[in-house]
């Protein structure tokens, strides 16, 4: 498993949202780096026809939190700037989700969502009120780039079990 210990004194000083926070992000990093290990045949499923593989869903989930670091970073640096959003679906043609090795995709995920949980242990409270202009959804705060995090990490975790669980009735 990922190495809690990175946190560890954040959390024991964090309030209760934060360690909300932060169990979330922990708990999905973990559930999501389970993922990378199944088998070729499962990696093929999808939730429904047409939908991503769970195998892009990994590399979706891993490129998307690079996007979130780099919003965080440039909120915490440079406040109020306008951060354009990003086509998933270029990002899957242009960095050839069907090629790449979810090893490096791994190694990725698991670097940078330590990163992103270290500074939610540090800046959730005392600088989440800090502001963004997302350029698709307007104005945004780093607490809520942090929320959006966990959340969407959950979204594409339900996904990845719907197509785990369907690849289980057809065998």
């Amino acid at each position: 498993m990922a190495n809690a210990t990175i946190v560890g004194p954040i959390v024991a000083a964090a309030t209760r949202m934060t360690t909300q926070l932060i169990r979330d992000l922990e708990s999905t990093r973990d559930e999501t780096l389970s993922y990378f290990s199944l088998d070729q045949r499962d990696l093929a499923q999808t939730y429904a026809p047409g939908k991503w593989s769970v195998r892009f869903l990994l590399h979706h989930i891993t490129d998307s939190e690079t996007v979130f670091y780099d919003r965080i970073a440039r909120v915490l640096s440079e406040p109020r700037q306008v951060l354009w959003f990003y086509d998933q679906d270029a990002w899957s043609q242009g960095l050839d989700y069907s090629a790449r090795p979810l090893d490096i995709t791994r190694r990725m995920y698991e670097s940078i969502r330590n990163a992103i949980i270290y500074y939610a242990g540090l800046h959730y409270e005392k600088n989440g009120h800090l502001e963004f202009v997302h350029s698709v959804t307007g104005v945004r705060t780093l607490a809520d780039e942090f929320e959006k995090i966990a959340a969407h990490n959950e979204h594409h975790l339900e996904q990845i079990r719907l197509a785990l669980r369907a690849g289980d009735k057809h065998e």
